[in-house]
């Protein structure tokens, strides 16, 4: 028997913040800030996992660029 599995193609805000370690309101205000990227589905708001890379990629960025200077 083979196994398939289905990879997310989109996560809520709520699982983002889980993700991230991030409480619910602070990562709908990073939404809100277009400090992470949606996409705007109905009346939610859906992130698909290369914005959330974008986002953790940035932070990285601008620690690293903290610690050097």
């Amino acid at each position: 028997m083979t196994t398939t599995v289905i990879e997310r193609k989109w996560y809520t805000t709520a699982e983002v913040a889980e993700m991230l370690g991030y409480g619910l309101s602070k990562a709908k205000m990073l939404v809100l800030t277009g400090q992470i990227r949606s996409i705007k589905d109905g009346r939610n708001r859906r992130i698909l996992p290369r914005y959330v890379d974008e986002y953790v990629e940035r932070r990285a960025q601008e620690a690293e660029k903290e610690w050097s200077a």
